[in-house]
C-alpha cells in the first residue's frame, strides 16, 4: 500500500507506519510541500498513491474529479503525530478493505457514527 501524506500531517508518519505501508511518502519528501492540491492529486493518481489528509479540499476534489486517487480523510482536530499513528493503526483493517474496494474513493477515519 502506498500512502501519500499531505502537508497537514507530519512527515514522521512515513517512518512510523513503514511496517504497514513501506512504500509511502510525504508531499515534502517529493517536492510538493507547497504545491496546489490539484498537483498533489495528479501526482497521487500518476503514482498510485492514496492521499492521507486532514484537509476538506481533497474531498471536494474527489466529488468533482472522481478517483483515482483514493482519499483517507482524517477527521481529527489538532492532535499529535502519535495520536494520528494510533488512529491509523486502529483503523488499519478498514483501510486495507478500502484499498481493495474498486468503487470506494473516500474513507473517513475515524469512521463517523
Amino acid at each position: 500500500m502506498k500512502l501519500l501524506f499531505d502537508h497537514n500531517v507530519s512527515p514522521r508518519l512515513v517512518q512510523r507506519l513503514a511496517d504497514l505501508a513501506p512504500d509511502s511518502t510525504h508531499v515534502a519528501l517529493v517536492g510538493l510541500e507547497a504545491a496546489d492540491d490539484r498537483i498533489v492529486w495528479q501526482f497521487a493518481a500518476d503514482h498510485a498513491y492514496t492521499i492521507v489528509t486532514k484537509d476538506t479540499d481533497f474531498n471536494d476534489l474527489a466529488v468533482v474529479l472522481g478517483t483515482p486517487p483514493k482519499i483517507i480523510w482524517l477527521r481529527l482536530g489538532n492532535c499529535s503525530t502519535q495520536m494520528i499513528e494510533q488512529v491509523l493503526r486502529a483503523a488499519w483493517d478498514e483501510i486495507v478493505v478500502f484499498e481493495t474496494d474498486p468503487v470506494a474513493g473516500l474513507l473517513l477515519v475515524p469512521a463517523q457514527a
